[in-house]
């Protein structure tokens, strides 16, 4: 993964050709010819973009909106907090998976605290902002 990720064109986002030969020279150094010889083909995976993230994050805040619905509850994410969630709770090693883990402890607790805090009527619509580098609920 150095290999691959040292040799992302910054611009594009395309990985090197060096950067795939250095990633075939320690493949064929770590595993045997008739192990390799079975393999079909070596498809090589860029990291996603800020953009790819930020669509991730949308699917994963419309799972968590849906939910709130069925409790005729509205959410509503600003674009802050989208930017936040994409800065803290992406790690370019480990993908999107830490994204989920994040919006859970950050935003799912946050909300649930408040929910259990506040006496919140159907039919209201909860905001989640960021104020001094926190998210904050606002009505």
């Amino acid at each position: 993964s150095n290999h691959i990720l040292d040799g992302i064109d910054e611009g594009s986002g395309e990985i090197s050709e060096q950067a795939k030969n250095a990633v075939t020279d320690l493949l064929k150094r770590s595993f045997r010819p008739e192990f390799l010889n079975r393999l079909d083909e070596i498809v090589f995976y860029k990291p996603l973009s800020k953009n790819d993230i930020t669509a991730i994050v949308d699917l994963m805040l419309a799972s968590l909106i849906k939910r709130l619905k069925d409790k005729k509850l509205t959410l509503r994410v600003s674009e802050q907090a989208k930017a936040l969630i994409v800065e803290r709770g992406y790690d370019h090693h480990y993908g999107a998976r830490p994204l989920k883990r994040f919006i859970q402890s950050n935003l799912e607790n946050l909300l649930a605290r408040y929910l259990l805090k506040n006496d919140i009527t159907p039919h209201t619509t909860l905001k989640i902002e960021v104020e001094n580098g926190e998210f904050v609920i606002k009505v």
